[in-house]
């Protein structure tokens, strides 16, 4: 890959950068100083233009472009009423068109419990004049975790949204029975994102803070990826091809580092999947006492060309998948900046060329991320100061 120069374009007049206390794992809202929230949303839609979403105090904000930032729309508030949201690290909004092109936004809006939430979804009609008013996905409104979500849409129309929900825990501590780590849940909405379903249980046992990756399989089929914790304390992944009803047909293993923690690490799995129905998967794991970003093709027999990626302080990485081409994205920081770096395979993932850096920050930064439009990759990634989007050739 030869060296690409990022398009930089600064921090819309319009998103403040509030401070607000990190929702980490075992600690309070006090318990950490207050962070930048950086987290936001990217996708290119159907109609060839860049969609962010970000947070602007108690409120998200949606804005376009159709030339990668060079200029944008006036911006425009997801939810009209101020509430709580959560924008920073794994806990991010997220966005996705239905299949009549509306914009469907979810996030998590914390509640004052430490660590609960419930997760939100905001549709903008075709008419793009005003979001509809946001609705809370799942039925259960009990003051504990429902976070970490994701979304996507499948070819047929149907919306799938899952997060991290720790009902199951909760009633087992009420039990006093022992319970592993918090569970996945899921709710399908037929109706373009309008309303949804009652919330099925996709897993049990899984990580309490990590992302939840989704793809789709060549037919259609939404495939869920997460940070998953096996008995004893095994905190390894495992993937699901998710049925119509939200429910999995099946909850296979699919990484085998076998990482003994009683803790969550904040760093999710991506997951891409080719045409053929290859599953390529970037996912962080402590392996040989050593925690690395890892590479790997997931398959029921185990993992096929599984390497690390990037240095010992690679992390947050992202995938795509375009033909026989499959990029890596990850950031990296050096004890004094932190890198962003790509690296890209071009024979289905068996072998790959050098990483390259393609930008570096001093400051805060988000998790970066790969989005696709017209067989091209780009990376966006946003930093104290900027939104910058590289075109990757």
């Amino acid at each position: 890959m030869k060296k690409i120069l990022p398009i930089l374009f600064p921090l819309l007049a319009a998103l403040t950068l509030p401070a607000a206390a990190h929702e980490g794992h075992d600690q309070g809202p006090a318990a950490r100083p207050a962070r930048i929230e950086l987290a936001t949303a990217a996708a290119f839609g159907p109609d060839g233009q860049l969609h962010i979403v970000a947070k602007d105090g108690a409120h998200l904000v949606w804005r376009h472009s159709p030339d990668l930032g060079a200029t944008w729309s006036a911006p425009q508030h997801v939810n009209m009423q101020a509430e709580s949201i959560a924008a920073d690290g794994d806990s991010q909004p997220r966005i996705a068109f239905n299949r009549d092109g509306e914009l469907l936004v979810t996030w998590t809006k914390p509640l004052p419990k430490p660590y609960t939430g419930e997760i939100r979804l905001a549709r903008l009609p075709r008419d793009g004049s005003a979001f509809d008013a946001p609705i809370t996905v799942h039925r259960d409104q009990a003051e504990i975790t429902h976070r970490f979500q994701n979304l996507i849409v499948a070819p047929d129309g149907r919306v799938t949204v899952v997060w991290i929900d720790k009902r199951d825990q909760e009633a087992a501590r009420l039990a006093q029975k022992p319970w592993r780590g918090a569970g996945v849940y899921s709710a399908i909405s037929d109706d373009g994102g309008r309303s949804f379903q009652p919330e099925r249980k996709l897993a049990e046992h899984s990580c309490e803070c990590c992302r939840i990756a989704l793809a789709l399989d060549p037919d259609g089929t939404p495939v869920a990826l997460w940070r998953h914790v096996f008995a004893p304390n095994e905190r390894d992944h495992a993937l699901a091809r998710l049925k119509a009803d939200g429910t999995p047909e099946a909850v296979q293993r699919a990484t085998f580092d076998r990482w003994r923690v009683d803790a969550c690490p904040h760093q999710g799995p991506a997951l891409a999947i080719s045409a053929d129905g290859v599953r390529h998967a970037v996912w962080f794991n402590q392996r040989d006492g050593e925690g690395r970003v890892f590479y790997g093709r997931p398959t029921s027999a185990g993992v096929n060309g599984q390497r690390p990626v990037g240095g010992p302080a690679a992390a947050h990485a992202d995938i795509a998948v375009l033909g026989r081409r499959v990029v890596l994205l990850w950031k990296e920081f050096d004890g004094e900046r932190t890198r962003l770096r790509a690296q890209r395979s071009d024979d289905d993932g068996r072998h790959f060329d050098p990483p390259q850096e393609l930008d570096a920050t001093a400051g805060a930064s988000d998790q970066p991320r790969l989005l696709t439009r017209d067989g091209r990759a780009y990376a966006f990634w946003r930093t104290a100061d900027a939104f910058r989007v590289v075109p990757l050739p």
